[in-house]
């Protein structure tokens, strides 16, 4: 049960990381990048370390498309 909600958790946060990305004149604020990098790889983390590896991997996606967004902020910086 926790895998799911943990799973569907993730996914959300995913779905919210991959319309940013999509929106090319989106550009996230400094601080708003930091604390979802830091949530996604804590998130990431302990996942990983609780054995549930799809939630795992959907905080690592989400990482993925934060790292995207923190690009597009040091550029437009």
């Amino acid at each position: 049960m926790v895998s799911a909600l943990l799973s569907v958790t993730f996914a959300c946060g995913v779905v919210i990381a991959v319309s940013h990305v999509l929106n090319r004149s989106f550009v996230a604020p400094v601080y708003d990048v930091v604390a979802n990098l830091l949530a996604f790889v804590c998130a990431a983390s302990a996942s990983a370390l609780l054995h549930h590896w799809l939630p795992a991997a959907l905080s690592v996606a989400a990482v993925a498309c934060w790292l995207v967004l923190a690009r597009r902020t040091a550029a437009a910086l």
